[in-house]
């Protein structure tokens, strides 16, 4: 029969096992919420409009208000993206529940095919929950030829039950903005000619290679 010295140190392992097993289920548990952490936030962000998330919609307003809001677009490229990106017009003055169209543009000015997607966001942030876009061209992957030109048109408007907010009743103007970025992937090169009659090659993000 084990003696107490053995019972004893029999009853520390299951004990010590014990322990290390809700060590590894609690790391695993974090593990786990931070992975869905991210695809939670942005689905609360799309629901709320917290952090300037808009709204996407089927359908148009079926009521305009008598009042009108100055709507701002900017344009921005990151990541080394080689486009001329900006909006057709920097602003539009419209009716409240009003549903109104704009483009912006895109121009590859790189030699080779590139591709991009754009995210975006609205400011001021409570505004993100009332601008309701209809059609746009976020987070949609788009590739544009050497030299080619594409015109993306957005269709939005803005719910009349903005005015009902204590803290934007008397908002006057909403700035849209987009961002592209370079598509992850092996970024495309093209060929350039050395001083010396030879060819180096140049790198997505503009930076020469040998």
């Amino acid at each position: 029969m084990p003696n107490e010295t053995q019972a004893a140190d029999a009853k520390k392992q299951r004990s010590n096992r014990m322990v290390a097993g809700m060590c590894i289920a609690f790391v695993g548990g974090m593990v786990g919420m931070a992975y869905a952490a991210v695809p939670l936030y942005a689905m609360f962000c799309q629901i709320t409009g917290y952090g300037g998330t808009t709204q996407r919609v089927e359908q148009y307003s079926d009521k305009i208000l008598d009042r009108t809001i100055t709507v701002r677009f900017d344009a921005n490229t990151s990541g080394g993206l080689p486009w001329d990106f900006k909006p057709v017009a920097r602003d539009v003055q419209i009716k409240i529940g009003e549903t109104t169209q704009i483009q912006y543009v895109a121009k590859n000015i790189f030699d080779v095919p590139t591709q991009g997607r754009a995210t975006f966001n609205v400011t001021p942030d409570l505004a993100g929950a009332y601008f309701n876009k209809v059609e746009c061209f976020c987070f949609t992957d788009t590739t544009l030829k050497p030299g080619e030109t594409l015109d993306m048109p957005v269709v939005f408007f803005v719910d009349p039950e903005i005015v009902n907010v204590p803290e934007l009743k008397d908002i006057k103007t909403i700035t849209l903005s987009y961002t592209f970025f370079p598509i992850e992937g092996e970024k495309p090169v093209a060929a350039a000619p050395k001083a010396d009659g030879e060819t180096k090659t140049i790198n997505f993000d503009g930076k020469a290679g040998g």
